[in-house]
């Protein structure tokens, strides 16, 4: 990678609905196409379904028949997206964001400075 990369951002978060806290981040999954993003949340979706009571298992259903077209249409217009579902008191929620991915620089064939050399490991008790 020289410079910038489109591609997307994907992200899980799952959310206690009976408990006054903050969504916690559970995955996350940086997809170069928008088919590799929306198939990330499928593959999900279709493994978790069996588990779901038959209201989240419907909308899980809903997205993959339905709304994973509109999510796919909507990413190649460089929209964001989001999925959730909902099984008893929790709210599982993904999200698909378009991004810029930046190369970054690696260490292969670069000389290190002089001070990396000089750390040296604390024994451990």
């Amino acid at each position: 990678m020289n410079g910038p990369v489109r591609g997307y951002w994907c992200e899980c978060w799952t959310e206690d609905l009976s408990e006054d806290r903050r969504p916690a981040l559970l995955a996350s999954f940086d997809a170069y196409s928008a088919p590799q993003a929306d198939r990330w949340v499928a593959v999900a979706l279709r493994t978790i379904s069996p588990a779901l009571d038959p209201q989240a298992s419907d909308e899980a259903w809903a997205w993959l028949y339905e709304g994973r077209i509109k999510t796919r249409r909507a990413l190649l217009r460089a929209e964001p997206c989001t999925v959730t579902i909902t099984q008893a008191s929790t709210r599982v929620t993904w999200t698909i964001r378009p991004v810029l991915f930046l190369s970054l620089a690696h260490r292969q064939g670069a000389e290190l400075p002089p001070c990396a050399y000089d750390f040296k490991r604390h024994p451990t008790d």
